[in-house]
């Protein structure tokens, strides 16, 4: 486990940069770790990040992209939108979660 550095904030990272201690996540890091990968977060962006972390809290694991879409009211097409290309990969990143199951 490797240990990190970005906006003032120490975290553990796996060798992809994913969190591997969720708790060591703040609104703060999570907007940094957006910029870090070209994500501009509005309030749209959060509340799909906020959806993930409570959903793993509540879960013990990182939502697909369909259960987002099914459960936070958020369409897949919008997910695509704030998120491109990789939308699950790239929230689960910007909420300081494990990498959702079934992500490359």
């Amino acid at each position: 486990m490797t240990t990190t550095t970005l906006a003032g904030h120490e975290f553990h990272v796996n060798d992809e940069g994913f969190l591997t201690v969720p708790s060591e996540w703040s609104e703060e890091l999570g907007a940094a770790l957006a910029a870090q990968i070209g994500i501009e977060m509005t309030e749209r962006h959060w509340e799909v990040v906020r959806f993930l972390r409570a959903d793993f809290a509540e879960a013990g694991e990182t939502a697909t992209l369909r259960r987002v879409a099914a459960r936070s009211g958020v369409p897949v097409k919008e997910l695509f939108v704030l998120f491109p290309q990789k939308p699950a990969k790239k929230m689960a990143y910007v909420a300081g979660l494990p990498k959702p199951h079934g992500c490359v």
